[in-house]
């Protein structure tokens, strides 16, 4: 057996994958230019160590099952004058994550809260965080298969392995009572153990209309509300400001209103 077959099924003994695809070219360039040895074996862990972290946090990535990768630079804060920038950025770091606190966006649609909750989402995978999306219906509807199934505390643990789950669209479909509370027992369940990162159209005075239970509502709010950080959402959608600037563009007229309640005034109705 050579040289190079022996050292290589060593480090693949080991698990040094990078090593094993990388030694020789490492090699060549540290003997070209008179590399001590020293840092030879420094580069080539560095590159094993790089591939690692992009590998681990790839498969975070998949496992977090987002509709749509969307990247905190692509979001257009100037959309949102009025939300609190500064902070959005605060939470980008997840130092939240390590104290199990929650994140809640609420506002009006068509401003992009599910976008940032995705990109925060993202930044929490890229920091080695675990993390699961979901639409608050498909939650529910998850919940309800438990429940038939007698495996609900499954499901709690499997998500208890989380550190940070994503809920959107909260509000935008009416549960049923079970449905509720089963939301309930789950977001208990997360409380304090795992954050949650939700999206919501609804102001929480109006989430009864949602949930059915004004007791159940009030004491779900509390725990959601308790250690989170609120950012309110408030303006106009830009999907319908585009659709006014493409209709102004053709001649054409666009039925519809002219502009969206103000959650200043009204609480944040709508994503």
């Amino acid at each position: 057996m050579s040289a190079y077959r022996v050292l290589e099924t060593q480090l693949n003994t080991l698990r040094l994958t990078g090593f094993v695809q990388q030694y020789r070219r490492y090699a060549d360039d540290a003997a070209r230019t008179n590399q001590p040895y020293e840092q030879y074996l420094e580069g080539l862990a560095a590159y094993d160590v790089a591939r690692r972290t992009q590998a681990r946090q790839e498969r975070a990535v998949r496992a977090a099952r987002f509709p749509v990768a969307k990247e905190l630079a692509a979001f257009d804060f100037t959309c949102v004058p009025r939300l609190n920038t500064a902070r959005v950025l605060e939470v980008a770091q997840c130092q939240y994550l390590a104290q199990a606190e929650s994140v809640i966006l609420v506002g009006n649609p068509g401003l992009g809260k599910t976008h940032l909750a995705t990109a925060l989402g993202l930044a929490a995978c890229r920091r080695g965080y675990a993390v699961r999306c979901f639409t608050a219906a498909s939650l529910v509807n998850d919940l309800l298969a438990a429940q038939a199934e007698h495996r609900i505390e499954k499901l709690l643990a499997q998500a208890r392995k989380q550190q940070l789950v994503i809920l959107d669209e909260l509000g935008c479909i009416p549960f049923s009572e079970r449905g509720s509370q089963l939301l309930f027992q789950f977001c208990s369940a997360m409380h304090e153990q795992v954050s949650l990162l939700i999206t919501t159209n609804v102001r929480f005075g109006a989430w009864t209309q949602v949930f059915g239970n004004e007791h159940l509502t009030a004491a779900l709010i509390d725990r959601l509300t308790h250690r989170a950080t609120i950012l309110e959402f408030i303006g106009e959608s830009y999907r319908f400001r585009e659709r006014l600037q493409r209709d102004q563009t053709s001649g054409g007229v666009l039925d519809g209103p002219t502009s969206a309640p103000d959650a200043a005034d009204h609480g944040p109705e709508g994503n």
